[in-house]
């Protein structure tokens, strides 16, 4: 190279430099959010964003108001990311039983399979999807922390089709008898209908990068509303095997339908 193209080198290298540090996000790194729609009775509430940058995801889940607690323990609250369907949550419309309850199977039409786990730690994996010793645990928490995305989450979001969904209904305000929430889930039997039936659900819309949802819920649910009857005894309904410690993990036998 003569001494001529060096010099005209150098500033095309320092403008394409430039123009790579300055080059927009790819389509893939967006920023999601819902305030999340009250189910079943439930008096709680939640918010959550989620900052994707590549796979990496940034999730912030606030909840409060949730049921609190079961046999002198924290009550696990397990929830996830579905997706692969219409991108809804279900309305008590959907309650084709008519117990009461719209529990998971009837809310699966309209927000789909488990993509991601929102777990408190470790795997995200949709075989976690009934991990209780890695759900929020009491009726206020948060998640906090960045997580991997697999392809199908990603695409979800990016179709505008990922719906977050916080399970376990409070038994003083779900509105049903004793019998009704204690009756085997259909997904897992070993737990009652109450604990893995859908709380809170929101549809995550595409926001600006690092934006807490704001207003009323923008999600298809109806906010519901209920005074407390006081807590209803379960007896040995709701069936949680303890580990040391006094902590709860219960493994489901279809996580991936929760």
């Amino acid at each position: 190279m003569n001494k001529k193209m060096r010099l005209l080198a150098v500033p095309a290298l320092a403008l394409g430099a430039v123009a790579m540090a300055g080059a927009p996000a790819t389509a893939a790194d967006a920023s999601y959010s819902s305030t999340l729609g009250q189910l079943n009775g439930t008096t709680g509430t939640g918010s959550i964003t989620v900052d994707v940058v590549g796979n990496q995801a940034t999730v912030n889940l606030q909840v409060s108001g949730l049921a609190q607690t079961f046999m002198d323990a924290p009550y696990p609250h397990v929830q996830h990311i579905h997706g692969g369907a219409a991108g809804k949550c279900p309305t008590p419309a959907d309650d084709a039983n008519g117990d009461g309850i719209v529990n998971v199977a009837e809310g699966v039409p309209g927000y789909g399979a488990i993509q991601t786990t929102l777990t408190t730690s470790g795997a995200t994996t949709p075989a976690e999807g009934l991990n209780l010793q890695l759900g929020g645990q009491g009726g206020t928490y948060s998640v906090q922390r960045t997580i991997t995305l697999d392809a199908a989450t990603q695409k979800s979001l990016e179709d505008g089709v990922a719906v977050v969904v916080v399970h376990g209904l409070d038994p003083a305000t779900a509105g049903v008898s004793t019998e009704v929430f204690s009756s085997p889930s259909e997904i897992a039997p070993e737990l009652p209908l109450g604990a893995t039936s859908p709380a809170l659900c929101g549809t995550l819309v595409k926001t600006q990068m690092g934006a807490m949802p704001s207003g009323g819920a923008d999600t298809g649910v109806a906010t519901e509303s209920s005074s407390s009857t006081g807590m209803i005894a379960l007896g040995g309904g709701l069936v949680l095997a303890a580990a040391a410690g006094g902590t709860f993990a219960v493994r489901r036998r279809a996580a991936a339908n929760a």
